[in-house]
């Protein structure tokens, strides 16, 4: 009988070693659904043409991104927590500041505001060359192990003030910056390179704010497109 429970739970085990790669694919599948889904209806549905954004936004497997709790959420229309008061933006804006930024290859891409690491692999899948600045350390290390893991190994992530951008990577071909300053930050307009796109969003959550794109035109900055938005503050280092 010993004998024959014990060949009976090597069936089983076989049996599930079998089923774990269709068990595994099933899950990827339904992540992947949710992915077309938020593609055709929040991005397609509205103003998102570029195929590239479009096919960046439906490769970031978003749901890792976010915390495990909130991953049958991770899809969804709206911003989500990720811990330390800070959010991950929703898809759409996600998508929108990607495509306003004109990414091509070979580009080298600033963002600043890390956060979990999403915007940077949506940027990732448009050029090989970005580069994050996040500034409280914890969110810095989940977002280099999480982008590393995933096999985002070109992305340079680092932790420190974002106000000061990343001078001696610069100039950048575009700059994103994912919280909302007051003013346009000095060091990041010097850091944008000739004909380059600045998308930001400017003013405060209780006076209003407005997400822009700035376009770098024989050294100064002009408008090009606007849009009431929310994002949480872009702070400095306590001095």
């Amino acid at each position: 009988m010993k004998l024959r429970g014990k060949f009976l739970a090597l069936c089983l085990a076989l049996t599930l070693m079998h089923r774990l790669p269709a068990v595994l694919a099933a899950a990827a599948d339904s992540y992947a659904a949710a992915r077309e889904e938020m593609v055709a209806r929040q991005l397609k549905g509205r103003d998102i043409a570029d195929p590239r954004v479009l096919a960046a936004m439906a490769k970031v497997p978003r749901h890792l991104f976010v915390p495990e709790r909130l991953a049958s959420h991770a899809y969804g229309d709206h911003p989500l927590p990720i811990g330390c008061g800070q959010t991950i933006s929703q898809p759409y804006i996600a998508a929108l500041m990607s495509q306003w930024a004109e990414v091509k290859p070979g580009d080298r891409v600033l963002e600043v505001g890390t956060g979990s690491g999403y915007q940077a692999a949506v940027l990732a899948e448009l050029t090989d060359q970005v580069f994050t600045i996040e500034l409280l350390p914890e969110l810095a290390r989940q977002a280099a192990g999480r982008l590393a893991a995933l096999g985002y190994n070109r992305i340079q992530v680092t932790c420190g003030d974002g106000y000061q951008g990343w001078p001696q990577q610069a100039p950048f071909a575009a700059i994103l910056v994912t919280a909302a300053a007051p003013r346009v930050p000095e060091a990041l307009a010097a850091q944008l390179a000739e004909g380059g796109r600045l998308v930001i969003p400017l003013g405060a959550p209780e006076t209003g704010q407005i997400l822009v794109r700035l376009r770098k035109v024989q050294g100064k900055l002009q408008e090009e497109a606007a849009l009431p938005v929310r994002f949480v503050p872009l702070v400095q280092p306590k001095k």
